[in-house]
């Protein structure tokens, strides 16, 4: 659907989304400059399409009406785009999809300005972040520190992106008075896919909540989950909570004392609508904490599986929201240190610069043809890799016999390659240490 809001503007915008995540991300985003752009978004055909279900709490408050997103194939969007381009194409896909699609965009004529992001948190930064990213023309980043760190990583790779700063877009800035209002009656947990990863940490975890959920009776602990049993996410989950709780296991029943609490409930739908009615945000990491924040909801950060990278929540260290499970049972919630926001998410809308970034971009364009980007990494395997990737990103949409066959060549050499990694670390492992002084 295109957005025109009074006189159409000049320039237009195409939103291309895989997941719910990155399809809130991009619509979101597309949201943000409505007025100065005709926006319209499609979804791409891969094996972490959104349900219905999904999409609709993805668009919720973006403008764009999910009857209105259409779903296409590569071949087709690419079609499409040779046909009628729009100025700018933002790739609101996971990384190794981006450089797929990229890669086809960019070789056509007249190509659009090609721009990405990140739909949540990206610290530490991840150099294969940029990699997976080298093809497009601007990387949208929320926070200062990620436009830091992700250009000494550019720069370290010889990679020349430009990089913008927006304020990450389902933010919603409201004022402490507008909160003000009824009784609170939900402690919501925003689950994330990846952690805590393993069965025990996440039967830890529902034990934990479970022990929240009989501390506080007059509250629903509220498990906020992005999916039902066989919706796809952008990251999958093993050892699904929601369905931990629906089907508690030996495991959690010894912790909880034979059963789970009536108040410990499993909820979806958009994050948004459950603030409203939030006393307080319980996770481990998620984007959701930033949402909370700029709501006014008290926030608790378990830090009971650990801080550092693999909890995916460095980038909360010095903001002072980490606490316990004691601190989860006393409910004793935390506000951020006020130092920590500025640098984190919380830099101010008048600082972004991510509008004039792709402004400049498309009067490049419009001036003459953008040049077509060389991929300057991950070149082994040259065309077989492409089909490769191309293969693992689209799964059953992709059809070609070029992605079939190499398939059947890069499977087993992947279990051969993660075979001889594993015997190499074994005979580390196991090799004597030398001498002290040695």
């Amino acid at each position: 659907m295109s957005r025109d809001e009074g006189a159409a503007p000049v320039r237009r915008l195409l939103v291309v989304a895989d997941s719910d995540s990155y399809a809130k991300w991009g619509a979101a985003l597309a949201g943000r400059v409505a007025g100065a752009w005709a926006s319209e978004a499609v979804l791409l055909a891969s094996p972490v399409l959104p349900s219905a279900r999904q999409l609709d709490a993805a668009l919720a408050g973006s403008g764009f009406a999910p009857a209105e997103v259409r779903t296409l194939e590569l071949d087709a969007l690419l079609a499409r785009l040779s046909v009628d381009p729009p100025d700018a194409v933002l790739l609101a896909l996971r990384g190794p999809l981006v450089r797929v699609v990229a890669g086809r965009i960019a070789t056509l004529p007249d190509r659009p300005v090609l721009v990405s992001g990140f739909p949540g948190l990206t610290i530490p930064a991840e150099p294969k972040a940029i990699v997976y990213r080298e093809l497009v023309d601007l990387v949208v980043l929320h926070s200062r520190r990620e436009v830091r760190e992700f250009a000494a990583n550019a720069r370290a790779l010889g990679i020349a992106v430009r990089f913008g700063l927006a304020t990450l877009p389902f933010l919603a800035a409201v004022p402490p008075s507008a909160w003000v209002g009824p009784e609170r009656d939900e402690l919501v947990f925003a689950v994330q896919a990846k952690v805590p990863s393993g069965f025990e940490e996440r039967v830890r975890l529902l034990g934990m909540l479970a022990r929240a959920a009989r501390a506080h009776p007059d509250h629903h602990v509220v498990l906020k989950v992005r999916a039902r049993p066989g919706e796809a996410q952008t990251h999958a989950e093993e050892f699904d909570l929601g369905e931990l709780v629906a089907d508690p296991p030996p495991e959690l029943l010894a912790l909880t004392g034979g059963g789970l609490p009536p108040n410990l409930v499993v909820r979806d739908g958009p994050m948004s609508g459950h603030l409203e009615s939030a006393a307080a945000l319980v996770t481990v990491s998620s984007t959701a904490v930033l949402e909370a924040i700029a709501v006014g909801v008290p926030v608790l950060l378990l830090d009971e599986f650990g801080i550092g990278p693999k909890q995916i929540n460095t980038v909360f260290e010095g903001s002072g929201l980490f606490g316990d499970a004691g601190a989860l049972a006393a409910g004793r919630w935390r506000r951020p240190e006020r130092g920590w926001l500025g640098d984190n998410y919380f830099h101010g809308e008048e600082h972004d610069d991510w509008e004039d970034e792709l402004a400049r971009l498309v009067a490049a364009r419009e001036r003459g043809a953008l040049p077509v980007p060389r991929r300057r990494h991950n070149l082994v395997g040259g065309a077989l890799r492409r089909a490769y990737e191309r293969k693992r990103m689209l799964g059953d949409y992709d059809r070609t016999p070029a992605g079939a066959a190499a398939m059947l060549v890069a499977l087993p050499a992947r279990w051969l390659l993660r075979r001889a990694r594993r015997l190499r670390a074994a005979v580390t492992r196991r090799a004597p240490c030398a001498p002290r002084g040695a």
